[in-house]
């Protein structure tokens, strides 16, 4: 079709003509009777009817670059870039990305009523004028179409300085660095370029693209928020502080004439409001089908591999049918944690940020950075404990509204508008912050959150701490463990597993804790009141979140994080084993327990002296040789790049020690190198059950989960952590320890791990402390960093040509030099690399084995044995591909 009609002037006749071509093209793709208008006012933003689009052309005319009518039934490939002679489809065509595109996704289209067209040359659309935000939006269309300078045919004014902003953002490059690099390039273009002179200039343009956040004052000591009807206060009315910082200056000069200053609030929460962020998840097509998925996309064949598999997920759908019915209904998980921004251990400062995640995503989204949402930076510099319900104020009645009302969201993929809304899963946290936010202390005589009253713990006096035994409990009625006391704890066990707590006596047990004030001053006088009492109770309130409507439905409310747990346990394990001093839970407070409690006599202190006493070897000690050769194993361990940090670096052969590790060189160490390293360093008896354990976590943090593997392992787990009581001491067995009980319940009611666990919340609280670069306002520089990062990642899903967090390549050491390279396969290699895997994977067996088994059945048949052979052959490779996983790209070209 011809297009060169665009290029007239307005009130031709050639003009007019084509207006009607153009609306005549469009009418097969309408919706009763209605199209997105094109105008220069409406943008393809408005949803008008025929005539309403003909004449808004006719008066305000035609956007000049809407060359390929995409949104009105053209394919993008139809139109080449050479038609028309024009000079600006090029521009339009960015080879870094469809900023077009992304504009008209970011505004939805929305139908508004027709009114009558004023006449003449001054006609507009119908309607008011723009307001503020429209006016930003029209701002941001003209800089995509407008050319950095004169002739150039790469870059817009806006694409360049999203393009530079993405590479600041990736590369962590500083304020005032790209401040210099902006002079620079506006030293090397020409003069007319358009770019911002500075920082600030450049993100308050990128910054209209995100979505902005809203700060509330909070009491100083934790006890209200200055929010909502309280808006106006000075001072807390309940500890009575002020709502502003002491200015010390003034106080010193009182009687100075000078003016005050403005006042500064005391505590700022920084809240990131749900809504709107909800609601751009489903503007982008892609990601809107990405958030159907689990219903779309997922296979229900009896195996978890996300948490839609499990039985939390089913459960809540089955007794809330009108949430569940529309598969755009977001479910999310929330995660707090708190860190110290500045990186430096002397400096005691803890911010708390809350992080939600949307479950509706597939398992190569869901966890990552790109897709949790920020959603409140809690101010430090101090832990706010169980006061943390205060500061999630305004994030629970929003999701309250969310499921009452929700909100009005365009689905991009289907076109459509639909009202949006979200419910609560359940929580991630370390152990601390599980206290916090459910309410239970984790803390002293009845620190197990799921066994709870009945708690089996036992008070060391020499130790001077709890230790929780009493894993006999969840054994076969009639094993032989349960007879054998002088084993245990000198007692025989006939008592049944805990039940976990229910609902509704949770409620009972924290109905008089309603109403009362959660600040670190009340808490004080709280807890003397409690000790003179003698309050026996774990709960130390009750949870904000019983406030949302269905959080009582929830069969798993708070997770125990398997991060955490597995890193205690193997840091227990390996201070035990080599001996290490102050670390170890075998010493002389530990022998004195035992003969406090009558049992292993041959543990027990000898005297050697009137005052001196010799500690006997125990069957896990290791000998001087043992030692060496445990470490010698991790101090030659090479791993893959990518895969851990360097664990030899951590071994001491010198000192016989290994320290320093992280909880992913735990995680390692647990599941593939400590089985390897023991055998052989400790009697069959110690060294089976530890390696029984080390299969346990390998089995429960598999990706993928049945419930007969998961009952398998649970009912494994009570016999070896059983055996592990009657080899360690009593001191061994810390609240830790005993959690590893309960971590295959859960996984039978929430589904795979690693949707439920600490480590990409603690990776993305790395990234949050990158952005602190004023260390006088650590959390107000967190929420600018995150704000911009925020809308760059919307961007990222729109741009080729350069690196985004999207794109990313992944990383080859060389073995010679050490230097990071990157390798990109042709096709010949990569025929290659999938032959050598097809022919050398024993894997693949199985599916040859049938392959040859179905092909004398076809010959049998009387089928050509050639043709027959390659469509099965073809049939049953895409079958490995698909349970390949994706790591190995299969052509079938050549077959």
């Amino acid at each position: 079709m011809d297009k060169s009609w665009m290029e007239k002037r307005r009130g031709t006749r050639e003009y007019f003509e084509g207006v009607n071509q153009f609306v005549e093209f469009a009418a097969p793709s309408a919706r009763n009777g209605n199209i997105l208008c094109p105008c220069v006012k409406c943008v393809n933003l408005l949803i008008q009817p025929l005539n309403v689009v003909r004449e808004h052309c006719w008066a305000s005319g035609m956007l000049k670059n809407y060359k390929v009518w995409k949104f009105h039934g053209e394919s993008a490939a139809a139109t080449p870039a050479t038609e028309c002679g024009s000079s600006h489809v090029q521009e339009t065509q960015n080879p870094y990305g469809d900023f077009h595109g992304m504009l008209h996704d970011l505004c939805p289209p929305h139908e508004i009523p027709p009114e009558p067209m004023e006449e003449g040359p001054t006609a507009q659309c119908p309607g008011e004028g723009p307001n503020d935000d429209a006016k930003k939006f029209y701002k941001m269309v003209d800089d995509v179409d407008k050319p950095l300078y004169e002739g150039c045919t790469k870059f817009s004014i806006f694409s360049a300085i999203v393009v530079l902003f993405q590479l600041k953002t990736l590369c962590g490059w500083t304020n005032k660095s790209f401040t210099l690099l902006l002079q620079v390039l506006m030293d090397m273009l020409p003069s007319d370029a358009k770019l911002p002179k500075d920082h600030y200039e450049a993100k308050k343009i990128v910054r209209d693209l995100g979505l902005g956040y809203e700060k509330i004052h909070a009491c100083p000591n934790d006890c209200m928020l200055f929010w909502k009807q309280n808006v106006n206060l000075e001072a807390c009315p309940c500890c009575k502080a002020s709502r502003w910082k002491t200015n010390e200056a003034s106080v010193a000069s009182k009687h100075a004439s000078s003016s005050k200053g403005k006042k500064k609030a005391a505590k700022i929460l920084r809240w990131f409001p749900l809504k709107p962020r909800l609601q751009r998840l489903f503007l982008s097509p892609d990601l809107a089908s990405s958030m159907k998925w689990h219903v779309n996309g997922r296979t229900d064949d009896g195996v978890m591999r996300h948490p839609a598999d499990s039985d939390a997920w089913k459960i809540f759908d089955s007794k809330h049918l009108h949430f569940s019915s529309d598969p755009r209904n977001v479910r999310l998980g929330l995660a707090a944690d708190g860190f110290n921004p500045f990186g430096i251990m002397s400096t005691s400062h803890s911010t708390w940020p809350v992080m939600l995640v949307p479950y509706n995503l597939p398992p190569w989204l869901c966890m990552k950075r790109s897709s949790l949402i920020l959603s409140l930076v809690i101010p430090g510099p101090t832990s706010p404990g169980i006061a943390i319900d205060v500061y999630l104020e305004p994030l629970v009645e929003e999701l309250r509204e969310l499921w009452d009302v929700g909100v009005q969201a365009y689905d991009a993929s289907s076109k459509e508008v639909f009202q949006l809304r979200a419910a609560l899963m359940w929580t991630i946290n370390d152990f601390p912050a599980y206290a916090d936010l459910s309410g239970w202390s984790t803390k002293g005589e009845l620190a197990c959150p799921s066994c709870a009253v009945q708690t089996e713990s036992r008070y060391l006096r020499n130790g001077r701490k709890f230790c929780y035994m009493g894993h006999r409990r969840w054994l076969d009625v009639d094993h032989d463990f349960r007879k054998d006391g002088m084993s245990f704890d000198g007692s025989i066990d006939t008592r049944l597993a805990p039940e976990p707590p229910v609902t509704s006596d949770i409620i009972v047990e924290t109905e008089h804790l309603l109403g009362r004030c959660l600040g670190r001053k009340c808490q004080l006088a709280y807890k003397k009141r409690k000790r003179r009492e003698a309050d026996r109770s774990g709960w130390k309130k009750r949870s904000i979140f019983f406030t949302l409507p269905y959080w009582e439905d929830h069969k798993l409310r708070h997770n125990l994080d398997v991060m955490h747990i597995e890193k205690n346990v193997m840091d227990n394990i390996l201070s035990t084993l080599l001996n290490l001093k102050d670390k170890t839970k075998d010493n002389y407070k530990a022998r004195l327990d035992l003969a406090d409690m009558g049992i292993r006599s041959e543990l027990h202190l000898q005297r050697k002296s009137d005052d001196q006493y010799t500690i006997p070897a125990a069957c896990f000690h290791m000998t001087s040789s043992e030692i060496d050769g445990f470490l010698q194993v991790l101090k030659d361990v090479t791993v893959p790049d990518g895969y851990a940090s360097n664990i030899s670096r951590r071994v001491n052969m010198k000192e016989r020690k290994i320290s320093g590790l992280k909880s992913h060189d735990n995680h390692i160490l647990m599941q593939q190198l400590f089985p390897i390293a023991l055998r052989g360093s400790l009697p069959s008896h110690v060294s089976r059950p530890l390696i029984k354990l080390a299969c346990f976590f390998r089995e429960i943090c598999s990706k993928t989960l049945t419930v007969s593997d998961i009952v398998t392992s649970e009912a494994e787990i009570a016999v070896t952590l059983c055996e592990l009581e009657k080899i360690f001491p009593p001191s061994f067995f810390t609240v830790m320890v005993h959690l590893v009980m309960h971590l295959a319940a859960e996984a039978k009611i929430g589904g795979p791990v690693h949707y439920r666990w600490m480590y990409p919340i603690e990776r993305y609280l790395s990234r949050l402390k990158s952005y602190v670069r004023n260390r006088a306002a650590p959390e107000g520089s967190i929420a600018e960093g995150y704000i911009v990062e925020e809308c760059l990642t919307f961007c990222s899903r729109y741009m080729e040509g350069v690196e985004t967090i999207f794109n990313r390549p992944t990383r080859m050491i060389e073995e010679s030099t050490g230097v990071v390279s990157i390798m990109t396969l042709n096709n010949k290699e990569w025929t290659q690399a999938h032959r050598y895997v097809l022919f050398n994977s024993e894997n693949i067996n199985r599916f040859r084995e049938m392959h040859k088994r179905l092909i004398e059945d076809e010959l049998r048949k009387g089928h050509n044995r050639n043709v027959s052979d390659a469509i099965i052959y073809k049939h049953h490779m895409e079958k490995f591909c698909t349970w390949f996983g994706g790591h190995v790209r299969m052509t079938f070209s050549t077959y």
